[in-house]
């Protein structure tokens, strides 16, 4: 199975992720603005290159996974980093609240059939993590799923964990790599970001009541992806805490891991054999006739 490629917002394996000790801001001596950007273009060109060589390869898929606090820039990060990508060889879903159908199965399968096939890259954009983060605030939205309070309670959320921790290693056994990034933005930045909202007409659409109202659980939210990271960072389905006060640097650093991802693959173009070859050869031959 795929091993996690190093990194300093790697999180840890032995369930000790602490988030006090992932910066939400970029190095102060890191690289500009201007070099973060010029960089993330070279990346995500590398993107492209190595997606075609994943198509043509079709034996591994790549699900990349997006959890983040509003604001945090998710839906630009995406679009950035996978902006040369062709659109066949990779596909987005953005999950919203659950539907009426979805809500009458369990937690995961709205997700299951939304797994990308080899050859193509998947992208979450939130994903089966709202239900032991959001639902783990806000535990009053059981009652959708017809769960009963009284059954909610630490071994629940233990097996939710249980669950989601199989899924990912049938997942990662049947050869999709799993990578997984939240975007560490800070209560300070959240609040400069709404505010440009709210002040920037072309951005008021953006803004929703519901932004405050969730800002009022911001503890709680911390507490919640401290444990699940904690709880499902493994080697074959790692988290990446990505500092996101700065979306040039945050973009930079989701295409850097997933291009050196990519290229531990040790992918290549199919190579023909010498029966094709000459089957090739034959056909070459018939064109050149015509």
């Amino acid at each position: 199975m795929f091993n996690a490629i190093p990194s300093p917002y790697l999180a840890p394996f032995d369930n000790t992720f602490k988030i006090k000790k992932y910066p939400a801001a970029p190095p102060k001596h890191g690289l500009s603005k201007q070099d973060c950007k010029k960089r993330l273009a070279e990346l995500s060109l590398t993107i492209s290159d190595l997606q075609r060589i994943l198509y043509a390869h079709n034996q591994y898929s790549i699900l990349l996974i997006f959890q983040a606090m509003d604001a945090a820039g998710k839906d630009s990060t995406i679009r950035a980093v996978m902006d040369n990508v062709d659109p066949n060889g990779s596909q987005v879903y953005s999950f919203q609240k659950p539907s009426e159908d979805e809500l009458k199965h369990d937690f995961l399968w709205r997700t299951v059939n939304k797994q990308p096939p080899h050859g193509r890259i998947g992208i979450f954009n939130r994903s089966y993590y709202e239900e032991v983060l959001i639902v783990k605030v806000h535990p009053e939205f059981l009652r959708t799923q017809k769960i009963d309070a009284s059954d909610v309670n630490e071994e629940f959320w233990e097996n939710r964990f249980a669950s989601i921790l199989d899924h990912e290693k049938h997942l990662a056994r049947n050869r999709t790599i799993i990578l997984k990034f939240w975007l560490n933005v800070s209560k300070k930045e959240q609040k400069k970001r709404f505010l440009s909202r709210i002040d920037e007409p072309q951005k008021n659409w953006k803004f929703s009541k519901e932004d405050i109202n969730e800002r009022q659980y911001w503890d709680e939210y911390m507490n919640a992806y401290q444990t699940c990271i904690s709880q499902t960072s493994r080697p074959w389905a790692p988290w990446y805490a990505i500092p996101a006060d700065d979306k040039s640097f945050m973009r930079m650093c989701v295409a850097d891991i997933i291009v050196a991802t990519m290229r531990s693959l040790g992918l290549t173009y199919p190579r023909i054999g010498q029966d094709e070859h000459k089957a090739f050869q034959k056909m070459r031959d018939i064109l050149e006739n015509e």
